[in-house]
């Protein structure tokens, strides 16, 4: 998790420009934060490409959620289970997307409805190291202490460093009002912020489509941002309880 001074829409997104390649050669972190306590957090997965390229969070044996704006042309692979993404630890379970279906309203251009997701080409097996997340029962409340994870780069600038294992910050949800007045007229009603307006800590690029849990219920997804841990500048997460019924709806549907 991370920062740098690109447009507003190129850091945590986790498009493959070209020009970004170089971010993603290994996992990716969280700019501030900690190494998670091994295990502790059994429903992030991995996007993987060959590199950790997007997180995502499982929500039943067959299906994980993730953000949109990750979608690949092809299918990947699901890594679930890690912690040292580059070490076999006996805990992994990989398994190749079946198909990604992504919110029918996602709009590329302002990120709105940044949220998708992918079922598996198998059922994963649950475990103490593999455990969906709980969707949440009503939506959080502003200051609530929330949790984000990934594999994201751990530098606030252009130099990406990407973390061999699972890193995790602790950071405020804040206000709509505030939300707003950190990125005028770029934040629609299914999106919150967290994190530091002094900067210093937040998410950044490679944790793109990970989970923000708060209150032990899955409240966000990792979506963009100016930059990463940038001051004034929060990371803007998919605002999860808006979508429970399409969550629902189309795991139901297959």
């Amino acid at each position: 998790i991370s920062a740098s001074e690109l447009h507003p829409f190129e850091l945590k997104h986790m498009k493959t420009k070209p020009f970004l390649f170089t971010f993603f050669k290994e996992d990716g972190k969280i700019v501030g934060g900690y190494e998670c306590p091994k295990h502790s957090v059994p429903y992030q997965v991995s996007l993987f490409t060959g590199y950790n390229f997007c997180g995502g969070t499982l929500l039943s044996s067959e299906w994980v959620l993730s953000a949109a704006h990750c979608k690949t042309k092809s299918n990947v692979e699901i890594r679930l289970g890690e912690h040292n993404i580059w070490e076999a630890e006996g805990t992994e379970q990989h398994i190749m997307s079946a198909k990604f279906i992504r919110h029918p309203d996602y709009n590329s251009r302002t990120q709105d409805n940044d949220i998708m997701l992918i079922k598996l080409s198998q059922p994963a097996t649950l475990n103490s190291y593999v455990r969906p997340a709980t969707l949440p029962t009503k939506c959080a409340r502003d200051g609530a202490m929330c949790q984000i994870s990934g594999w994201g780069s751990l530098l606030s600038s252009n130099q990406a460093r990407y973390p061999d294992k699972l890193q995790c910050l602790d950071a405020p949800l804040l206000s709509d009002d505030t939300c707003f007045n950190a990125y005028p007229f770029q934040i629609t009603e299914n999106m919150i912020c967290a994190g530091f307006l002094e900067g210093g800590k937040d998410s950044c690029q490679g944790d793109s489509g990970g989970p923000m849990v708060c209150d032990g219920e899955l409240q966000g997804v990792v979506s963009w941002g100016h930059g990463c841990a940038l001051r004034k500048k929060p990371g803007v997460y998919t605002k999860v309880c808006n979508y429970i019924s399409w969550i629902e709806d189309t795991m139901a549907s297959g």
